[in-house]
């Protein structure tokens, strides 16, 4: 069995209060939800509005597997124009 996170901590520049974040926050993770059979939680930064951190986590027999799902998660994430990657940490188990 194979076990990989995904934590990204991002800012939103655009949002001016938590309901603006909330709604950017949760777009992202429905979408992420949506296109890959993973878990995703908002994990920190739950008090700023203009920041936000996501966590992913994938199990799967195959560790290249979860592995292309992660690389996927990646670039949706790295693809959304609403927000800006301030670190980005994957891990592998």
């Amino acid at each position: 069995m194979r076990v990989a996170t995904l934590e990204v901590d991002f800012r939103i520049p655009g949002a001016d209060s938590l309901k603006a974040k909330r709604k950017v926050v949760a777009s992202l993770r429905d979408r992420i939800r949506a296109r890959f059979p993973v878990a995703v939680a908002e994990t920190g930064n739950q008090e700023f509005h203009a920041r936000g951190m996501i966590g992913v986590a994938a199990v799967g027999g195959e560790g290249a597997a979860v592995e292309r799902a992660l690389d996927g998660i990646q670039r949706l994430i790295e693809s959304d124009p609403r927000i800006l990657i301030v670190e980005l940490v994957r891990d592998s188990y």
